[in-house]
């Protein structure tokens, strides 16, 4: 399969799932009606209304993942981008300190 003919996910920003979210959530629209308003697709709308629902106190005995809202997944994507990076440059350090040792012998 080449570049042209893989479907690329469209990006959203947080605040237009939590403002779509809402359409659901307190202005009384269907998930389908949002997602067609929208020009989204049904699955989306459900991943971000489900999302923004607050959650039940009850553990989850089926095994599926909870859901965590909108704002902590886009906080924990970025924190995970972080981490990958303060790796990386810990790696580079300690690169760099091993080379500098072997100079200075």
């Amino acid at each position: 399969m080449n570049e042209s003919n893989k479907h690329k996910r469209p990006k959203y920003t947080l605040e237009f799932k939590q403002d779509a979210a809402k359409l659901v959530l307190e202005n009384g629209y269907t998930q389908q009606q949002a997602a067609d308003h929208l020009g989204i697709s049904l699955s989306a709308i459900r991943r971000w209304v489900a999302a923004e629902r607050k959650p039940t106190h009850k553990p989850d005995s089926t095994g599926k993942k909870t859901v965590l809202p909108l704002a902590d997944q886009a906080e924990l994507m970025r924190m995970r981008k972080e981490i990958e990076q303060l790796r990386m440059e810990r790696e580079i350090l300690k690169k760099a300190m091993v080379f500098f040792a072997k100079e200075a012998q």
